[in-house]
């Protein structure tokens, strides 16, 4: 089934589990918003992200933010009154190949920072988006694949860096992406689900037996 598309999305997180839940409830209670997604992720802290026409989603955003000012525990937020199309499909999932020669890793210390960063710069440069990762098994940090040509790679970071500011943590560019960790890489970035690639020129140590072998 083909996923709805929103003309416009929030995130929020929240630093603690319980006010998380309260918004969550709090936010389509208020307006009629898709509760799109919304959990825990590390450091026990809460996300919250919904979707819908542009008035519905900044009344259910503008709901939750005061609510978490009230209660000190909002550690970001921020809404996308026209996300883009990639941005919106890569956050709930959809996952691209890499197609350009170059590839930009941006990584922020929270997940509404990398999509503020990332909806700028698929906005303003020609860049595919391959992977949106936000909070799990990240430790809170958010992460995003882009690939380009080397020039357009270059400034997709660029505005990535502007626009996260300080919550920018880290971010990379690979010029040529040698063509293994391409493949790699596009099965995703989870470790854990990565497959093994042997390279023909890779380089072995001769058989030796073994005591356990004889």
């Amino acid at each position: 089934m083909q996923k709805r598309r929103h003309g416009a999305m929030a995130l929020l997180e929240f630093e603690t589990i319980a006010t998380g839940v309260l918004a969550s409830d709090l936010m389509v209670k208020h307006s009629p918003i898709a509760l799109l997604r919304c959990g825990t992720i590390h450091p026990g802290r809460f996300l919250v992200l919904v979707g819908g026409s542009v008035a519905s989603t900044q009344e259910a955003y503008a709901a939750g933010v005061k609510l978490g000012k009230t209660e000190g525990c909002l550690s970001g937020s921020v809404f996308l009154g026209d996300v883009h199309p990639h941005l919106h499909d890569a956050v709930l999932g959809t996952r691209l190949e890499l197609a350009g020669d170059a590839l930009a890793v941006v990584e922020t210390r929270s997940s509404p920072a990398l999509l503020a960063a990332v909806d700028a710069a698929v906005k303003s440069t020609p860049v595919t988006l391959c992977e949106v990762r936000l909070g799990d098994d990240l430790g809170g940090h958010a992460l995003a694949l882009m690939s380009a040509k080397l020039t357009d790679a270059e400034t997709a970071l660029g505005i990535c860096a502007d626009r996260a500011g300080d919550q920018l943590l880290a971010r990379t560019l690979l010029p040529r992406l040698d063509p293994d960790l391409r493949s790699l890489l596009d099965s995703g970035t989870r470790f854990g689900m990565c497959p093994a690639v042997e390279p023909s020129g890779a380089e072995y140590p001769e058989e030796v037996a073994c005591s356990w072998d004889a």
